[in-house]
């Protein structure tokens, strides 16, 4: 199971991440987020072994994608846009993300070869409606608008294979909020049964 703490920009927050019970922890490269970090910021990050690494990136050239999982040790390519099977890097793990809103068709998702399917929610920092996902049959990860007053009605009603958090629990774009993290995790932890 996946506990993912995404948005980490320094040394700080993902030490008190992992401390709290994370597994793994994001660094979003795509230029227009205000938790975007360069792949010496994210290499410069110590996490222990077994916590998983994950890069966000957004319609990045598969090529780009590797020379930066390379640079940052990353484990795992979580990519957020119109990618294709055929778009995905070579030689690391991807998440593919898809944004859950009104009309959105989960057979869109089917075949494709991600080791797991991201779940976010229609703007950022916001909740889907869980129920329009469940039962979608694959390994899932729930993200958007998770923190520790609604992880484990999401869980319950999704039964994922992880959860994610970001901005919910920041003091500042990211800057997390070291209470907040720790009290998603525990409930996180709980409610996945880890």
């Amino acid at each position: 199971m996946i506990v993912k703490i995404c948005g980490i920009t320094n040394q700080e927050d993902a030490t008190a991440a992992v401390a709290g019970g994370a597994n793994a922890v994001g660094f979003n490269f795509y230029s227009g987020s205000p938790r975007h970090v360069t792949p010496e910021i994210a290499a410069a990050i110590a996490t222990p072994p077994g916590v998983r690494r994950v890069g966000i990136f957004v319609d990045e050239k598969p090529a780009r994608v590797q020379e930066i999982a390379h640079a940052a040790s990353l484990d795992t390519a979580q990519l957020h846009g119109n990618e294709t099977p055929e778009d995905y890097p070579e030689g690391i793990a991807v998440w593919k993300a898809a944004r859950v809103r009104w009309g959105w068709d989960p057979a869109s998702l089917i075949g494709c070869p991600a080791e797991a399917v991201l779940l976010d929610g229609p703007v950022g920092g916001k909740p889907f409606d869980w129920k329009m996902a469940r039962g979608f049959g694959r390994r899932i990860i729930l993200a958007g608008g998770l923190d520790a007053s609604n992880v484990e009605v999401a869980v319950s009603v999704m039964h994922p294979w992880g959860v994610d958090a970001c901005s919910r629990i920041e003091s500042a774009p990211g800057r997390k909020d070291h209470q907040k993290m720790a009290d998603f995790l525990r409930a996180a932890r709980k409610a996945l049964g880890a």
